[in-house]
């Protein structure tokens, strides 16, 4: 019995360190102050519906990124007031006032369609940010150019 109690125990200190782990926050992810005199918007979106569909950001026709899921990237603008917008089978739009040395927070979810996902872009928080970072990756200059083919492909 004294032995079955050791090895219990010992166990136990050896598998705590991994679920420790395991439970650990994600690490935040430190976005930087924009540059003097311009503002910026992090655009995020994390997985769900339409892991084949990118949300692609744009501003007054001209795209800015590609927000596939798990990423996240930084818009620096100037200040003043700015419109993005994401389209697929439906368009949705969100207007920003931005400041200089002001950091905005805007999600991208896709949500389901009749023929494809129909995008959603809103503002966020900081908090709503953090909440996944440890999943949220940076997008890749990559990552839009592989878009760029599958557009050419359609």
């Amino acid at each position: 019995m004294k032995t079955t109690i050791q090895l219990a125990a010992a166990f136990a200190l050896l598998a705590s360190p991994a679920l420790a782990a395991e439970k650990a926050p994600p690490t935040p992810i430190t976005i930087a102050p924009p540059p003097e005199g311009k503002g910026q918007i992090v655009f995020f979106r994390r997985g769900g519906i339409g892991p084949l569909i990118s949300c692609a950001v744009s501003e007054n026709g001209a795209r800015v990124s590609r927000l596939p899921p798990g990423k996240y990237f930084v818009q620096v603008t100037t200040p003043g007031a700015h419109t993005y917008t994401v389209s697929s089978e439906a368009k949705d739009t969100l207007n920003v006032e931005v400041e200089a040395g002001e950091t905005q927070y805007a999600k991208c979810n896709i949500r389901m369609g009749i023929l494809a996902g129909r995008p959603n872009l809103a503002p966020s928080t900081k908090d709503e940010f953090d909440k996944g970072a440890g999943k949220l990756k940076l997008v890749e200059p990559q990552d839009d150019k592989d878009d760029d083919k599958k557009d050419d492909k359609k």
